[in-house]
C-alpha cells in the first residue's frame, strides 16, 4: 500500500522531487526541449518555489525546492507551464508527463546532503542541464552541527581544469547553472 502524503505542505520545508515524462520518452535529450525546461523552471523560480538544485535528464528531472505555497502547486507550475509552452513553442500535441510525481521532505542537513549528492549522478558529463541556483542549506532544517549555516555541493567539473584529474571535485558556486553554449 502506498503511503499518503503529509498534510503539512507549506514553505517551511524543502523537498526532493522527481517526475518522469509520459512513457519515459527521452524528450529532454533534444536541446530545444531541455532548454525550454530550463527556461520554465527559471520562470517560476522565486514566485512558485525557491529552486535549490535541479537536474534535467532525458526522460525525467530531479529538483530540490522549497515551495512558496505547496509542493503540489510548485510541480503544477513546472509541469503545466512546460506543457503549455511545449505545445505552443514546439508544436507538440502528445502527452508530455507521467501523472503524479514523487517527493521526499528533506528532514535535516544529512538528508539535504544525500539528496544533493543524488542529483550529482556518477556520469555527470553525460547530462548537460543541471544547476545549483541556491544550494545554501535552507532555513527550518535541523543542522547536523549547531552553528552550521550553509552547505555547498561538490561536483566534478564538466571540462577538467588544467592540472586536475577528472575525478577531482571542486565547489559548485551558488547560482551556478550548467548547460551547453
Amino acid at each position: 500500500m502506498r503511503p499518503t502524503r503529509e498534510t503539512i505542505r507549506n514553505n517551511e520545508f524543502a523537498y526532493f522531487v522527481s517526475t518522469q515524462t509520459a512513457g519515459r520518452k527521452p524528450l529532454f535529450r533534444h536541446d530545444r526541449w531541455a532548454r525550454l525546461m530550463l527556461a520554465t523552471t527559471d520562470h517560476y523560480r522565486g514566485t512558485g518555489y525557491q529552486l535549490h538544485a535541479f537536474f534535467i535528464m532525458p526522460d525525467h528531472l530531479h529538483l530540490l525546492i522549497t515551495p512558496i505555497e505547496s509542493v503540489e502547486k510548485s510541480i503544477q507550475l513546472i509541469k503545466g507551464g512546460f506543457s503549455f509552452r511545449a505545445k505552443r513553442e514546439l508544436g507538440w500535441s502528445g502527452e508530455i508527463w507521467q501523472s503524479g510525481f514523487t517527493d521526499h521532505r528533506v528532514r535535516d542537513e544529512e538528508d539535504w546532503s544525500r539528496h544533493l549528492d543524488y542529483i550529482l549522478v556518477e556520469d555527470i558529463a553525460l547530462y548537460e542541464f543541471m544547476g545549483f541556483p541556491d544550494s545554501v542549506f535552507p532555513r527550518g532544517l535541523k543542522p547536523s552541527v549547531v552553528g552550521s549555516a550553509a552547505v555547498r555541493a561538490k561536483a566534478r567539473t564538466l571540462q577538467p581544469e588544467a592540472g586536475l584529474l577528472p575525478s577531482e571535485a571542486r565547489t559548485v558556486q551558488p547560482n551556478a547553472v550548467f548547460h551547453p553554449r
